[in-house]
């Protein structure tokens, strides 16, 4: 279970992942990347929307995560695919204890963050969850609405 470093910069939150998802279980993950996307990455140049983490052959990737072209690079690279599979790295025990729960209904496996840790290494925080109903939604819009009149209003 990764633990809450207060020493983290949050680059991209996936910020539908909590309104969608009931998240069980977060991993740390460190991932695969070129030079210029962990510019971009530093820029905020991203996005993680509808994206998830795809397992095949005993890895995880991260797929349909939107990283932008680095400005200042731009013209030296001729194919650049934004939403390229990028590489998951965990432990092998991890991987398969995150696609053995995975497997089962109505789970699945999501990232939740990009961060740069405090040792200045890109990372992911991935998140194992479960999907929320609309009516698990709604349930939840309304403790928000109760919780900000309560504080509102002194309590």
């Amino acid at each position: 279970m990764a633990k809450k470093n207060a020493e983290k910069k949050v680059l991209v939150t996936n910020k539908k992942a909590y309104h969608n998802y009931n998240i069980l279980e977060e991993y740390e993950a460190g991932i695969v990347l070129s030079g210029y996307e962990v510019k971009s990455l530093r820029l905020h140049n991203a996005s993680m929307v509808d994206s998830l983490v795809r397992f095949n052959n005993g890895e995880a990737f991260l797929e349909n995560v939107y990283i932008a072209l680095y400005l200042q690079i731009s013209t030296h690279i001729q194919d650049y695919q934004a939403k390229r599979l990028r590489k998951l790295l965990l432990h092998k025990q991890e991987i398969l204890r995150i696609f053995a729960k995975s497997k089962e209904k109505g789970l699945t496996v999501i990232p939740l963050e990009i961060y740069v840790s405090k040792y200045g290494k890109i990372k992911s925080l991935i998140g194992l969850a479960k999907g929320k109903t609309t009516y698990d939604k709604k349930e939840d819009l309304k403790r928000k609405d109760i919780k900000r009149e309560l504080e509102r209003e002194g309590f």
